[in-house]
């Protein structure tokens, strides 16, 4: 393994294991349940906007460690930034999981660790069901599956 994927993977494994913002926000402005129901994730994630700008997010659930480690990592990006920048992201990261492995992918930071998805379909959705959490969220839905 290179050494590359190896930091992936302990960037990984310690979201999944100290997940950032894992916690609720007592009176959210948007709020949206999402659920992949091919391996059971589960995830309640909480939105404070203020004047168009993601002011906190947090989340809480359960599932695998892909799942759990983008969950952190989508809330520490995008914090503290406005709701169309956060929209913006979700679209390139949604490219960024789903691109064919075998083609080179935009550098997205911290977020690049979880492209490796790629060459396991299955894993596609464990990475982006925070990410479509966030938009169901910020779109006012109540729920989201990945199914």
């Amino acid at each position: 393994m290179s050494d590359l994927n190896e930091l992936y993977q302990e960037v990984i494994l310690d979201h999944n294991r100290r997940p950032r913002n894992f916690r609720t926000i007592e009176s959210p402005s948007h709020h949206a349940n999402g659920h992949n129901p091919l391996c059971g994730d589960r995830l309640s994630l909480d939105v404070q906007v203020d004047r168009g700008q993601i002011a906190d997010v947090a989340f809480q659930g359960s599932g695998c460690a892909i799942s759990k480690a983008s969950a952190s990592l989508m809330t520490d990006a995008v914090k503290g930034h406005s709701v169309a920048d956060a929209q913006a992201l979700f679209e390139r990261f949604h490219r960024m999981v789903t691109t064919p492995p075998d083609e080179p992918v935009e550098n997205m930071g911290k977020l690049s660790v979880l492209a490796g998805v790629r060459e396991f379909p299955v894993r596609v959705k464990c990475a982006s069901l925070a990410w479509h959490t966030l938009k169901a969220a910020l779109d006012r839905q109540a729920a989201v599956s990945t199914e």
